[in-house]
């Protein structure tokens, strides 16, 4: 059959997203994968630069997606499909673009892990995320903000004069247009995947790039790449250069081998094809391979430990198979990232496809020769020359406009194309697409004023770009506008100066508690912990008299008494916790995150037994976030009891007692 592409719907239990948190993301990012400079000391010079390299100090101007829960009911879901007669692939649009389903016919097999459920869960830098598939991840370590986010669609003529599937959007955290390009040629057992970055702008830019690919894991599921040693990170926050296929006493090669989660980044030899491979215990499954830019290899495991096991059961549903990811990027190891030039762009391409190994050497003691089957059934499969030759047939079609648009992405693509008068063949961004939240940004940047909104609504979200700065410093002074600014500044790293002008919005603002909130941030980040609290308790105060009705409303408050108790707990004041708990609605302080909340301000007024019996009665926190430990403290401070399963998340091994 010839290659086509087309749209269908897919019905899965799901949970909503809900509304977006309506509070600029003003904290330092929450990400495991870090490393101080004295964990830098002894690794390789580049590796350390690159680690060293233009982190994030916030996910601004991105908004945090938190108001998800556990509950699920069908919801359809838009899909495209590209097939031809040997797979077929299923694509989710509304989701960051995300494969959710790679399906061999002749054998039928599926070839990566299908997650049965579409569960939100805290794993995204912005929140919400969910597991399963092939997720194209850019901007920053770790999950992209893209990942429960609509991309732009649309069918391409491909290299081989059929159809291409093109995906592409603006990241905005580092303000660089991507484009994912999925073909398959007629009769191929192999999905082509060509990506591209592009940097528009005149400075240079980190890039940060991750192809995650779910895989089944089963007892001898194995994972395989060219490579003797591995950089291994563990959630205690430490890379060390460990060997591979055996290290401390097990062969790590098998995901269920290892106890605690941890990441594997395979050290390929420069030369060595790239390639990576999950293969059953028949010795068949799925291979990755590229062309040679795209460098890293990782294994990510849950590890076969209680934590490991629970996270695996929160993000999906009992009697499920368990899943490994194995992964392909452009740096060795995911806390790097990499300059590009003003002007410049990565390109490279990926093949996917079912690979079929003798498992005798497989899963055999002799890696050496585990490997070179691997690699001697890869190259039968899909010579590495026709992946090269593949990738330069592709290079003249990226820019190749597309015929017939199948989705729709966000605005902000469009108004920073019209900012910078931007031109960006192949990945146009329609004016059309521009909406709600665009509009007062589309305003300054016509008439050098932000304009004040028509109706009483949480603020909007802040673009925090350099150029988009300087519009809001030369715009008339209004409260609103002094509030974007100073988010804007916060993010540029001049938190005096944002204070500053914070302080100068309050007095004639009509809304204080954005402002209000915002200053609080800053006095508890620089250890104001009792002024702090105040600013929270009057912004608290504040909100709940302008509260209207609407999602947007509901939202704020809690999202702002979640901050509030927190930050009332964190000086001492038990009595001003409670009296914001009390004051949110009964269908707030149901959520599992408030539960958890109340048993802290039980623990707090000295309650054990009340707050005992709020772990006793059960609760879910919908966004526990990837590796915290607030589950375990909370329950150490009310009994010596074991934490009970359903609470245990812990991702590396609990810190030796004191004695």
């Amino acid at each position: 059959m010839a290659t086509t592409v087309r749209r269908s719907v897919l019905t899965l239990p799901a949970a909503p997203l809900g509304q977006p948190n309506p509070l600029p993301a003003l904290r330092p990012l929450d990400e495991v994968h870090t490393l101080d400079e004295k964990d830098r000391e002894g690794l390789p010079r580049d590796m350390a630069r690159q680690i060293g390299h233009q982190p994030l100090r916030t996910v601004l101007p991105v908004r945090i997606l938190d108001g998800y829960g556990r509950d699920r009911t069908p919801t359809e879901l838009d899909t495209l499909v590209l097939e031809n007669s040997r797979l077929r692939v299923t694509v989710l649009p509304g989701f960051g673009g995300r494969i959710r389903s790679l399906f061999h016919k002749p054998s039928g097999r599926e070839l990566l892990y299908v997650n049965p459920v579409l569960q939100p869960a805290d794993f995204a830098l912005n929140g919400a995320w969910f597991s399963g598939g092939i997720e194209w991840n850019i901007g920053a370590t770790g999950h992209t903000t893209l990942s429960c986010a609509p991309v732009h669609a649309a069918a391409v003529p491909a290299p081989d004069g059929g159809e291409m599937l093109r995906l592409w959007e603006w990241e905005r955290l580092r303000d660089l247009p991507f484009q994912v390009d999925l073909w398959l040629p007629e009769d191929s057992d192999f999905l082509y995947v060509g990506v591209r970055v592009r940097n528009p702008h005149e400075r240079p830019a980190p890039v940060y790039w991750w192809s995650n690919i779910a895989v089944e894991e089963a007892e001898r599921t194995r994972v395989l790449a060219p490579a003797d040693h591995a950089w291994h990170f563990g959630y205690a926050r430490t890379l060390r250069r460990v060997p591979v296929p055996e290290w401390d006493g097990a062969d790590r090669t098998y995901p269920l081998n290892g106890e605690y989660p941890a990441d594997y980044f395979y050290d390929l030899p420069d030369g060595e094809r790239r390639w990576i491979a999950s293969l059953d215990e028949s010795g068949r499954g799925l291979v990755q391979t590229s062309t040679d830019l795209l460098r890293g290899r990782k294994l990510f495991l849950w590890g076969s430990g209680r934590g490991g096991r629970r996270w695996q059961q929160w993000l999906t549903e009992p009697g499920t198979p368990g899943y490994a990811e194995i992964q392909a990027g452009l740096a060795r190891t995911q806390l790097e990232h990499i300059p590009l030039e003003a002007g410049g762009e990565f390109a490279w391409l990926e093949a996917y496809g079912p690979l079929a190994a003798a498992p005798g050497p497989v899963h055999g003691d002799d890696w050496p020769a585990a490997r070179e089957e691997v690699a001697r059934r890869l190259e039968a499969a899909l010579p590495r020359e026709r992946v090269e030759q593949a990738y330069a047939a592709w290079r003249p079609y990226a820019d190749t406009e597309p015929t017939t648009a199948l989705a729709t992405g966000s605005g902000w693509g469009a108004l920073e194309v019209l900012r910078g008068n931007l031109k960006l063949p192949g990945t146009p961004f329609a004016e059309s697409a521009m909406g709600e939240e665009q509009a007062p940004w589309l305003e300054l940047l016509h008439t050098g004023v932000l304009p004040e909104p028509r109706r009483v609504v949480p603020p909007g979200p802040t673009l925090v770009a350099p150029h988009w700065r300087d519009m809001l410093e030369t715009a008339p002074a209004s409260p609103l506008t002094e509030y974007h600014l100073g988010v804007a500044q916060w993010h540029a790293g001049d938190r005096a100066q944002a204070v500053r002008s914070w302080e100068r919005g309050l007095p004639l603002a009509p809304s204080r508690w954005p402002l209000l909130r915002c200053l609080a941030v800053a006095d508890r980040l620089a250890g104001h912990v009792d002024r702090a609290a105040d600013l929270y308790a009057e912004a608290f105060d504040d909100l709940c008299e302008e509260r209207r009705e609407g999602e947007h409303w509901v939202a704020a408050v809690a999202a702002l008494g979640r901050e509030a108790i927190t930050a009332l707990l964190a000086a001492g004041r038990p009595a001003g916790a409670r009296a914001v708990w009390e004051r949110l609605r009964s269908p707030v302080q149901g959520r599992g995150a408030f539960r958890l909340l109340e048993a802290q301000i039980l623990l707090a007024e000295g309650d054990l037994g009340g707050a005992r019996a709020v772990f006793d009665a059960g609760f879910e926190v919908a966004d526990l976030r990837e590796g915290a430990e607030v589950l375990d403290e909370v329950w150490a401070r009310l009994t010596d009891e074991p934490l009970p399963d359903r609470y245990a998340y812990r991702m590396r091994p609990a810190s030796p007692s004191p004695h």
